[in-house]
């Protein structure tokens, strides 16, 4: 049970990144502005939140090894 909450977490997580990226990239974003329900609206924005997060860490992280380099 523990092995299938932490692969679904790892999951929503990665889903979340994924929606990050994507905006960064083409600033196409899901729509939340059309949640009625502000509660699950800020638990929404917060899930999004954790993937610019993933995103923000992942890049610092490539930029400072020496196993990327940036290409122009």
């Amino acid at each position: 049970m523990l092995g299938r909450i932490l692969h679904l977490t790892a999951d929503a997580v990665l889903i979340s990144t994924v929606l990050a990226g994507v905006k960064r990239n083409t600033g196409l974003q899901p729509k939340i502005s059309s949640i009625d329900n502000e509660e699950v609206r800020s638990y929404v924005q917060k899930y999004l939140n954790v993937g610019e997060w993933v995103m923000d860490n992942s890049i610092v992280y490539m930029n400072n090894s020496s196993y990327f380099e940036r290409k122009n």
